[in-house]
């Protein structure tokens, strides 16, 4: 994995070196003896070379010196520059000459990315153990969107069965209020029409005269549960008790109670006997 960027960066170094020692050879050859040219072709190759070898031994060491990397960096643009201005004088081909004057610059920016490389490079054992995680970290995602789903699914069904259930209820509930809504209605309109009251007083009048009960409707909305004593029998008074029972409550006050407050309050203290059974004791001890 590292030749793959430590060669590109060595090719290119080679190539630029060698083509800036060509053209400084030749161009400056003309002006000035050719052993001088090559000298100074090659202090600008061995400049740039020794600041590279530098980096790369700080760079082993984990270390990092900005002033040799500028010099570096220095050496890469006078080389560039030699070329530039090589393509610009030159008499023929100048767009070739200029077209490989980059590779200098291109040369610094491959070990860059070299060393970039080298800094962030990671053990094959860690490589794994990291798509490891990753794999780890993608199955409990396709996991968790999978139950999601199916829990969305159940909740939708279980919504649709509740919403048909309780329409149903609904429905249920509105067709037994209608049909309560008209029985009660019907028990109204007979319990208030005249035929029903002088039904009323042609049976009660013979029994009670001056007494008509009225006839109470059925409760028509929430009703309060009875308490269990309310629903046992009251004991049976025999007459004898029955006629003590009238005297005293006939007595209780002066003057004496007429019969009607007599069977109120009878009534009123909890006492049970029949209208018959009453009005009977009643005349006994009146």
């Amino acid at each position: 994995m590292k030749a793959k960027t430590a060669l590109p960066a060595v090719a290119m170094t080679a190539v630029s070196m060698v083509l800036t020692l060509a053209v400084v050879v030749m161009w400056l050859g003309t002006v000035m003896p050719w052993p001088v040219a090559l000298v100074v072709g090659l202090g600008i190759d061995g400049g740039w070379l020794a600041t590279l070898a530098y980096e790369r031994r700080l760079a082993a060491q984990g270390d990092h010196s900005n002033a040799v990397t500028a010099v570096g960096w220095s050496f890469g643009l006078i080389a560039t520059g030699v070329l530039v201005a090589h393509a610009v004088t030159a008499d023929h081909s100048a767009g070739a000459w200029l077209a490989v004057a980059w590779l200098p610059i291109a040369a610094k920016a491959l070990w860059l990315v070299h060393g970039m490389w080298e800094r962030t490079a990671l053990t094959p054992s860690a490589l794994d153990s990291i798509r490891g995680i990753q794999q780890e970290a993608r199955d409990e995602a396709a996991v968790a969107r999978a139950r999601l789903r199916a829990e969305a699914a159940t909740e939708e069904t279980r919504l649709t069965a509740v919403t048909q259930a309780g329409a149903r209820v609904a429905r249920v509930q509105a067709k037994t209020a209608a049909t309560l809504s008209r029985a009660w209605s019907t028990l109204a309109t007979a319990r208030d029409g005249e035929d029903t009251g002088r039904a009323l007083t042609s049976v009660t009048t013979p029994v009670t005269p001056g007494v008509t009960p009225r006839w109470e409707l059925p409760v028509w909305g929430p009703t309060e549960p009875v308490s269990v004593p309310a629903l046992e029998a009251a004991p049976v008074l025999t007459d004898a008790e029955l006629d003590a029972l009238v005297d005293h409550i006939r007595h209780s006050q002066t003057p004496a109670l007429s019969y009607r407050e007599m069977a109120a309050r009878f009534r009123a203290a909890g006492h049970s006997a029949s209208e018959v059974r009453l009005r009977a004791a009643w005349k006994r001890v009146a």
